[in-house]
């Protein structure tokens, strides 16, 4: 896959990909208008737009609106076309894992389809750690190929997250000067300490500093991966979002991300060097 920009030079957007047994999930995202061409996959895949408005053509076709569950056949070489803020989610299951019941194209099926893929992707900010991230994705892929009848069920049972805590969660993804006050955060949400710190860990799962200092890692990652330096230096970006102790960072970092903060370098450094990465074209595995 190989990303064009419309205009413009700098940084274009991220690539994530989490991979498990079941399958992987990519997120792409674009900060400044792209067209993604190259796409081709050995077994079908699922397109889903997750922000924006994306648009595609396939084999060389006219392009159209992405607005809803697509599935991306081998044949079908395809093309995204992403205005600035948008985000597609690709679903890649695993080899002979997309049966024929998730390839029914009936607007019921694709409504569930989409709904549980909504609600992974809403919860997957609260995942505990690395390993915790691979059961829920495998869990996913196992829904998605459930009777519809039991698909709704399972999405039925999963409640959206609460709106005090979707203001908490925007405070501390979108401030990050902001330092942690469980007061000044209860208040801004409308709610005691207490009832902040049970709602949420009732809510996620995890606590409202776990996922304050767990914004904190997903920062300093998204430093180590833009650095445009050859060596990008991991204890002053750590130090940048707060953490003092070296040690205590990297065992956080790797039970988050599932590898040290050196192996992010690592690999980062090996995709220069080979040269696998340009600007304004990003070569994507």
């Amino acid at each position: 896959m190989k990303c064009r920009l419309h205009s413009g030079s700098g940084r274009v957007g991220a690539l994530s990909v989490l991979r498990s047994e079941r399958g992987n999930v990519t997120s792409l995202r674009a900060i400044k208008g792209m067209d993604v061409s190259g796409c081709r996959a050995s077994d079908p895949v699922l397109l889903f737009p997750r922000v924006g408005m994306p648009e595609i053509a396939v084999r060389g076709g006219s392009w159209r609106s992405l607005d809803h569950l697509y599935v991306a056949h081998p044949e079908d070489r395809f093309e995204l076309r992403l205005a600035p803020d948008t985000e597609v989610i690709i679903l890649k299951p695993g080899q002979g894992a997309l049966d024929d019941s998730m390839m029914r194209s009936s607007g019921e099926c694709l409504f569930v389809q989409e709904v549980i893929i909504n609600c992974y992707l809403d919860r997957l900010p609260f995942v505990h750690d690395d390993s915790q991230a691979h059961r829920l994705t495998n869990r996913l892929f196992d829904t998605l190929r459930t009777p519809w009848s039991r698909g709704k069920a399972a999405v039925c049972s999963e409640r959206t997250l609460d709106r005090r805590l979707q203001r908490v969660v925007e405070k501390i993804m979108q401030e990050p000067a902001w330092e942690f006050d469980l007061k000044e955060l209860a208040s801004y949400a409308g709610v005691s300490e207490r009832n902040l710190y049970y709602l949420m860990k009732r809510e996620t799962g995890i606590t409202p500093y776990r996922f304050y200092q767990r914004a904190r890692l997903i920062r300093v990652r998204e430093r180590l991966v833009d650095c445009q330096c050859e060596i990008p230096h991991i204890s002053w970006y750590a130090a940048d979002e707060g953490f003092s102790h070296l040690g205590r960072f990297a065992a956080m970092y790797r039970e988050h991300f599932g590898e040290l903060p050196s192996e992010t370098v690592q690999w980062r450094r090996n995709l220069l060097r080979h040269g696998t990465l340009s600007a304004p074209e990003l070569a994507m595995e």
